[in-house]
């Protein structure tokens, strides 16, 4: 199985959630089982079934987010090589060349990308297109409304 990259900051938000569910959202949880358990009647009890569903939620994710960390591959950007080329987890200020607009993404992990923070996914279109390019090159993007050309500025490893 491939290994899934992750920013040093992206590992430390998962093992924080983690954290949280296991030891403050499990606790709750298994207290409100308990508490509508203590009601009577299981069937007909709304509180107990929300209960238990929202405890297969809350389980789920722990497996999901213990999995992505025990099979993730951390890469401190500031510890990379800073020759200029765009790889995973530098920050790239682009230039669109139809309209002028400067852009500014990070280049992340699937789990982190946030395109309201400006964090795309390695595995985006606009990402792919920038990997091994550096300053002053263009990234040709294919898009639906057709091909962007974004010129790459900078190259900021943070």
């Amino acid at each position: 199985m491939n290994k899934i990259p992750l920013t040093v900051a992206g590992e430390v938000r998962m093992r924080e959630e983690l954290n949280r569910l296991k030891n403050e959202e499990r606790p709750r949880i298994i207290e409100a089982i308990a508490e509508a358990r203590a009601h009577g009647d299981l069937k007909e009890n709304a509180e107990y079934h929300a209960a238990k569903e929202q405890q297969g939620f809350i389980e789920g994710r722990i497996k999901d987010l213990e999995a992505k960390l025990s099979n993730c591959q951390v890469i401190d950007v500031s510890k990379l090589p800073q020759n200029g080329k765009v790889v995973f987890g530098v920050t790239v200020e682009l230039e669109d060349i139809d309209s002028g607009d400067m852009l500014e993404y990070q280049i992340v992990g699937d789990d982190e990308a946030d395109i309201k923070a400006n964090k795309i996914s390695i595995s985006s279109p606009i990402a792919r297109a920038m990997i091994g390019k550096e300053a002053g090159d263009v990234a040709k993007v294919q898009t639906p409304g057709g091909t962007r050309e974004l010129e790459i500025v900078e190259v900021r490893y943070l």
